[in-house]
């Protein structure tokens, strides 16, 4: 061990700078020199990590410019060549040769003479409007009432009930009906749509909440004095946000799914959806030359339930922590 003297002389400094009081903060002391944590930060650049995420995304985006922005732009007219019947169920080719070149007639005319592309985009902002609206009442209710369903015995006791009763009625039955008895309005089929919808979503949570809620941290908390309705805000529900993205990109495609599927059966919306174009243009699909009218809806409407699936599906992997390593 070296143990040579040092002059203090020879450091070159002076007796303020050798001597001077050192600040011990308590506050300072507890600070923990760490890279700041941003925890969508970290979700969205794991998202964007993978290319296709962005070409589906910027897929998703232009899916739903079409939908919502361009229709403000060239509205659909149904009536737009009524009384022309040599405008009826044009090619692409054929509409452009007969009207010039115009972006809403590169998918043809219908059976009225109407573009295609039009009644397309504007039935596509109806079925995205119901999926999101439908979504979005579905999710918040079994949200919140499946978080109390994991934590409350006597609210299980009941709930398990009703949804013993509920949730073996085939839900395709449930919104079926309804529409029968009702008009097929957009509100009507909201409505048959989250009277039973929810419920499926709110037992999923009971069981993700079931998981969870006896863990130590959660433990100490309620040693603590904390409420449950804190514990949930706090503790649950942010450790399932990977989980509740997921149940939203199942949801919305499907609700999509089931409009398209209720009006092919002529039970749908009166209004001009997906669903309703692909309906009422049935003939075309196998009348040589009219496919364009059939096809351009069903392929707009995959298109867009398997975007929104997908892009769903990676953001749930990506909101998942255990990504971030």
């Amino acid at each position: 061990m070296d143990e040579t003297l040092v002059n203090l002389d020879d450091l070159g400094l002076t007796e303020e700078e050798l001597f001077a009081p050192f600040d011990c903060s308590e506050i300072n002391s507890e600070k923990i020199t760490a890279p700041r944590y941003s925890y969508w930060k970290s979700v969205f650049r794991v998202f964007f990590k993978h290319k296709i995420n962005i070409f589906l995304l910027a897929l998703l985006g232009f899916v739903v410019f079409l939908a919502y922005v361009y229709p403000l732009i060239s509205p659909y007219n149904s009536a737009e060549h009524v009384t022309d019947l040599e405008a009826f169920h044009l090619s692409p080719s054929e509409a452009i040769s007969r009207f010039g070149f115009h972006l809403k007639y590169i998918f043809g005319t219908n059976a009225q003479g109407a573009s295609t592309f039009n009644a397309v985009w504007s039935g596509a902002q109806i079925s995205i409007s119901l999926a999101l609206v439908c979504a979005a009442i579905n999710m918040t209710i079994g949200i919140l009432l499946g978080a109390v369903w994991g934590f409350s015995k006597k609210f299980d006791i009941v709930m398990i009930e009703v949804y013993n009763i509920v949730g073996n009625v085939p839900y395709i039955l449930v919104i079926s009906v309804l529409v029968m008895i009702m008009t097929g309005s957009f509100w009507t089929l909201v409505f048959a749509m989250t009277l039973t919808g929810w419920i499926g979503i709110a037992y999923f949570i009971r069981t993700q909440v079931l998981i969870i809620r006896d863990r130590e941290y959660n433990l100490a908390s309620r040693c603590l004095g904390t409420s449950i309705f804190k514990i949930t805000l706090k503790n649950i529900l942010p450790f399932m946000t990977s989980v509740i993205v997921t149940v939203i990109a199942t949801e919305i495609p499907s609700y999509i799914s089931y409009e398209v599927f209720l009006s092919y059966i002529g039970m749908g919306l009166s209004d001009m959806s997906l669903g309703r174009l692909i309906e009422e243009n049935q003939v075309a699909m196998t009348t040589p030359g009219w496919g364009w009218e059939f096809w351009t809806p069903v392929i707009v409407a995959a298109i867009i339930t398997v975007v929104l699936y997908v892009v769903g599906q990676n953001l749930g992997d990506a909101s998942d922590p255990r990504t971030h390593m």
